[in-house]
């Protein structure tokens, strides 16, 4: 090979190496670019997923801050309304003592244990509705005793309601005490 080939070929190969420097140059620019857009496009979906978690989380909190709102107001006063119920049942054991004597002089009696009963049944209280010959239920009755069935068909039934059962709202605040027959 003569000098001037020499040159030529060394000449060539640098004009290659500084076109794939050059290439290599312009590579590392656009990886530059385009990392900056894509950096700020990951920014931008963590910030929006951020921000729905966030909302998210915002509505869970005023759903359940607004269920216990409302039963606070349904059960506002049922620490006195439970305190009173067994006021009610002195009422009613007065009221059969006075059936009994067959007095007039005592309706007033009478008057004022219906008020009572219509005040508090306007604030939510109500009785619960248990009669000999219901079946027993452990979620909404309270067995105080079992004796023998006086009929076959009263085995696993309610014989006798020992004291009454009440619910405020939806929510049982005294079990019926009821006497099941065995």
């Amino acid at each position: 090979m003569s000098k001037n080939d020499k040159n030529k070929e060394t000449e060539f190969q640098e004009e290659v190496g500084l076109d794939e420097q050059m290439n290599n140059e312009q590579e590392i620019a656009e990886e530059n670019e385009t990392d900056p857009l894509a950096e700020l496009q990951d920014q931008l979906q963590n910030e929006k997923d951020r921000y729905l978690r966030l909302f998210a989380e915002f509505e869970n909190y005023k759903k359940r801050t607004s269920r216990e709102r409302i039963e606070m107001f349904k059960t506002a006063g049922e620490e006195v309304i439970i305190s009173l119920l067994p006021v009610l049942d002195d009422f009613e054991r007065a009221l059969k003592e006075i059936e009994k004597i067959g007095d007039d002089h005592f309706k007033g009696v009478e008057l004022i244990n219906n008020k009572l009963r219509e005040t508090l049944r306007s604030k939510g209280l109500e009785m619960m509705e248990v009669k000999q010959g219901d079946t027993f239920d452990s979620e909404a009755h309270e067995a105080v005793t079992q004796i023998p069935a006086p009929d076959k068909k009263l085995k696993g039934k309610i014989i006798d309601v020992v004291e009454k059962g009440y619910t405020l709202g939806e929510k049982i605040i005294r079990y019926p005490k009821v006497v099941i027959g065995q």
